[in-house]
């Protein structure tokens, strides 16, 4: 059986959807594939043990870009919002507490310098996420559209004043803990900030170009840390959803098994069951990796091409680790208010990247930091009555573990996650119902991301802005005709943003209509 669409979309995270939103909404005939039983990619919310639900990948939203909330007309449900973040002190030591705005558990100086420094960050990540909603310019092109958009991008980076122009030039490739060493004195604060920088790279706070990935996480004008009702499902559910009201149709328990070519161009795909889908325009929700070497196949490439791809950093570091707990941790210092905030375990800069050295060897931290929610203290529909659901993000977890991510190597590490977690919540393990540990060889098994990154492919410069994920695809088309990326890997990157299925999707309608 063969149908026809305008476009094809290759899965249902939370890009893909969003992709197939913007087209439906522009009137296109739009198909979304995706193998899995329910739609959202990583940013699921699925029940990990009996009547314990939890989001799989993704559990902060911050990052949903106002023009793509705007342009679908969504609103996903918060449970709460404008939470802050914390580092607890160990040993019951206060814990140092920071948002957007302002710090507090440090002293006059530090909140005097923390205000400062943070009202001059969000400026410049408003900068870099007006350049990020955008599709980027073509380099080394002679058209006075892309011509337009280099200008555009350097008037508004003089518009910072010579100050701060120059201050954010100087700082894009620096590394965070030199930057936050020159602010501030608290240990608790500048390991909270390094570690921001961090998550789910392949980096330390004293690996260069921390600073960007630091002011790609603030977001711009996005939202401040919330929590969605129901976990961050909710918020692909009102992607989808916007999505089927615009008339695009989304198919679960469908795989795509190759997308097909024809004549140098795709002509659609093929699904695991033998039935094709035909349309001239595919796009890929999966990563550029598995898109073009494995749904596509190299031979349908330039070996130039082929290459770089085949060369793009996209090895995890970041576990994911799942707790269902009969009552609420204790954590002294803290009450139960503070435990529904954001939780950041690192006692120091020092510590985060002594926790990243053992990544570089191909080896899991015998120390690592954490990025810790609870969010049933909000939302009582993701545990039983009484019941707890404890997330956190581990750094470091090499994707490629020396000797390989055995049941022997999870049970370490699990063990090591355990005691970190153990000295901030005496008495925890007793309150453990059942756990799980996604390594980034679980995570790539589950949500087809190759090698377990959440970005898709590290970012990094050589990796961001007109080169994602490679010279020859910086603006999703590929130069395969009809082909475009979609996803994480695409420009701008990972997080729950839409920002890459929507610029993806806005690149095809500037196509079609010449422009």
């Amino acid at each position: 059986m063969t149908e026809r669409f305008d476009a094809v979309v290759v899965g249902a995270g939370h890009n893909g959807l969003t992709a197939a939103a913007t087209l439906a909404k522009a009137g296109q005939r739009v198909v979304v594939l995706e193998a899995a039983v329910r739609v959202g990619g990583a940013s699921v919310t699925r029940e990990f043990a009996d009547g314990y639900f939890v989001s799989a990948g993704a559990q902060w939203l911050y990052q949903l870009q106002p023009a793509v909330r705007k342009a679908l007309g969504i609103a996903p449900p918060l449970a709460a919002s404008r939470l802050d973040t914390l580092v607890p002190g160990e040993g019951g030591a206060p814990p140092v507490r920071y948002s957007a705005v302002g710090a507090a558990g440090v002293d006059a100086a530090d909140r005097a310098a923390y205000a400062a420094w943070a009202k001059r960050m969000r400026r410049f990540s408003r900068l870099l996420w007006g350049w990020l909603n955008r599709i980027p310019p073509r380099l080394g092109s002679d058209a006075s559209r892309d011509a337009r958009r280099l200008l555009r991008m350097a008037v508004e980076t003089r518009l910072l004043g010579k100050r701060d122009m120059r201050e954010f030039l100087r700082i894009v490739g620096a590394n965070v803990y030199d930057e936050v060493g020159e602010h501030f004195e608290s240990p608790a604060l500048r390991a909270g900030l390094c570690l921001d920088a961090v998550l789910g790279c392949h980096a330390g706070p004293r690996s260069p170009n921390t600073l960007m990935t630091s002011l790609y996480r603030t977001g711009g004008d996005a939202e401040p840390l919330a929590l969605p009702a129901g976990g961050m499902g909710a918020v692909a559910n009102a992607i989808a959803k916007a999505a089927r009201d615009a008339g695009a149709d989304i198919r679960t328990g469908s795989r795509v098994e190759r997308i097909v070519v024809a004549n140098g161009r795709v002509t659609g795909v093929e699904l695991a069951g033998g039935d094709t889908i035909a349309s001239y325009t595919v796009l890929s929700n999966a990563d550029p990796k598995r898109t073009a070497l494995e749904l596509v196949g190299a031979r349908h490439f330039e070996a130039g091409f082929v290459r770089r791809v085949a060369g793009i950093r996209a090895a995890g570091n970041a576990a994911k680790l799942h707790l269902a707990l009969d009552g609420l941790p204790d954590v002294p210092g803290l009450d139960a208010g503070d435990l529904g905030q954001r939780l950041l375990l690192a006692p120091s800069p020092d510590a985060v990247e002594r926790a990243f050295n053992p990544a570089k060897y191909g080896e899991f931290s015998e120390n690592p930091v954490m990025d810790v929610a609870i969010p049933s203290v909000h939302d009582e529909t993701l545990a039983p009555e009484g019941g707890h659901v404890l997330s956190a993000i581990v750094q470091y977890a090499p994707y490629a573990l020396a000797g390989g991510w055995s049941d022997a190597a999870k049970e370490r590490f699990l063990e090591r996650c355990l005691t970190t977690l153990e000295r901030h919540m005496p008495g925890l393990r007793g309150r453990i119902v059942e756990g799980e540990l996604l390594t980034p060889v679980d995570l790539e098994r589950e949500f087809g991301m190759t090698g377990g990154h959440w970005h898709h492919a590290e970012l990094a410069l050589d990796q961001f802005l007109f080169t994602r994920p490679a010279v020859g695809a910086g603006r999703y088309r590929t130069p395969l005709d009809g082909l475009y990326f979609c996803g994480a890997g695409a420009h701008p990157g990972g997080g729950v943003t839409g920002a890459a299925g929507y610029n993806a999707a806005r690149s095809i309608i500037d196509r079609d209509a010449g422009s």
